[in-house]
């Protein structure tokens, strides 16, 4: 019973290539290494993306950062193999995130800024807004209050009967009133 457990806890093969490669950088250690696991992982990575190239590549990928993180492999925390397989696989996830993630395009559409109005439209436009601010002047207090809540705030016809203790009804007809009003000076403005 104790040679199994002895056998158990005994580094493997290829745990000794593994820090073999972590402390001296040995290459017959990695070339063993890679000979015995490189098929494994590409056979492994061919089962995830179906694509021949794509897995071959992520074998490499998988082989060079084996090579770059072996000081970071703990013999005693579990099996090489299954290691470097958590390895391949975390290298397919973040080959998968980029593939999903679409490319940035400079002339899409929705990244184009709107192009500047005519001066013709400025102007109206400046000219619409002051007739605004003089057809709100003509309004009470209240009903001015309301339409910026409304319209400027834009808070729902609910949350301005809370702010103002009213009830929502008073509230829709106050703004229908004010909208009236407003509409009649904007029409004498003319």
């Amino acid at each position: 019973m104790t040679d199994r457990i002895e056998a158990a806890t005994a580094p493997t093969e290829t745990s000794a290539q593994i820090v073999a490669i972590a402390r001296r950088a040995d290459m017959a250690a990695f070339e063993a290494l890679f000979r015995e696991f490189g098929p494994r992982i590409r056979a492994y990575l061919l089962k995830l993306t179906r694509d021949g190239q794509a897995a071959e590549d992520l074998m490499q990928e998988t082989m060079l950062a084996i090579w770059r993180k072996a000081g970071q492999f703990d013999p005693e925390r579990g099996q090489a193999s299954a290691w470097m397989f958590t390895i391949a696989r975390n290298i397919w996830i973040d080959a998968w995130r980029k593939q999903k993630r679409p490319a940035f395009d400079p002339d899409d559409p929705a990244l184009v800024p709107a192009p500047e109005p005519a001066a013709g439209e400025m102007l109206e436009q400046k000219q619409s807004g002051a007739a605004l601010h003089e057809a709100l002047k003509t309004l009470p207090a209240e009903q001015v209050e309301l339409i910026r809540l409304s319209f400027f705030d834009e808070d729902s016809h609910s949350t301005i009967a809370a702010r103002l203790g009213l009830p929502i009804g008073t509230v829709k007809s106050r703004i229908r009133l004010a909208f009236g009003r407003l509409r009649a000076a904007l029409e004498e403005m003319k």
